[in-house]
């Protein structure tokens, strides 16, 4: 990356994985973000710092209206930081934070988690990671 040059940003799309209440999955629920991500794929921290305001979310979660967000670096969690779908600026009541985030690698077919705004935890399938 030189001075001048944005780092490249994906788009990646999450697709709840299969559960108890969804025994084949669903690709009505889910997450759309976008991230700067590292050649294996794993979100890139410092890039995120250059182009935080571009890393947007939008949860889709059946017939509920979508909503929009962030995707945010925040302290606190396993080691020292977390990442964190934000929804409302300064309110983290409605945060969802992304499981150990930053060990996984967003590649088609992997898995992550999150956690969400009552506290619980949804495992996801990376259904899709295109160029921004």
């Amino acid at each position: 990356m030189t001075d001048n040059t944005a780092p490249a940003l994906s788009r990646i799309r999450l697709h709840l994985a299969r559960s108890k209440d969804f025994p084949e999955g669903s690709a009505r629920h889910g997450y759309e973000f976008v991230a700067p991500l590292d050649e294996s794929g794993h979100i890139d921290l410092d890039a995120w710092r250059a182009v935080r305001a571009a890393c947007t979310v939008e949860r889709f979660w059946g017939n509920d209206a979508p909503e929009q967000g962030r995707l945010v670096h925040r302290a606190g969690g396993v080691n020292g930081a977390s990442w964190v779908f934000d929804y409302e600026e300064g309110d983290t009541e409605d945060d969802e934070t992304g499981y150990r985030f930053a060990d996984h690698a967003f590649v088609p077919g992997e898995y992550v988690s999150l956690r969400d705004e009552d506290g619980d935890m949804h495992t996801f399938q990376v259904f899709t990671v295109t160029p921004a």
